[in-house]
């Protein structure tokens, strides 16, 4: 079994910043795409960023200049850091991964989700 889990979010004003980071533990062997989501209410889960194991990297139009997403391979972590943060990034924040394990299966896991709220 895997298991993600996030750094707590928080409460941030208008043009703020604030970095999450979600670190998989378990039954793992390599970890290929890493990627973080978002789920405003009434909303659905839309992509934010992604990276992969080389460190190629893809951005909403949304949050392009603004977010910055990297990752430890070692440490089997992913971060996102915001910037220049908006009412509108106001969302639940979920980091995703791809994860084989020894045995060579590979298997798609989600964090429990963060709250990040943008407000004054």
């Amino acid at each position: 079994q895997v298991q993600l889990v996030e750094s707590e979010g928080g409460l941030v004003q208008p043009g703020g910043s604030l970095r999450l980071s979600c670190a998989a533990s378990g039954s793992i062997f390599s970890i290929n795409t890493m990627a973080w989501y978002r789920q405003a209410p009434g909303k659905q889960r839309e992509s934010v960023a992604t990276i992969t194991r080389g460190g190629r990297t893809n951005y909403a139009d949304s949050v392009k200049g603004r977010f910055s997403i990297s990752r430890d391979n070692a440490k089997n972590t992913v971060y996102l850091q915001m910037n220049s943060l908006k009412p509108e990034d106001t969302a639940v924040y979920y980091c995703f991964a791809e994860v084989s394990n020894p045995t060579g299966r590979w298997g798609a896991y989600w964090g429990q989700g963060t709250q990040v709220t943008v407000s004054s």
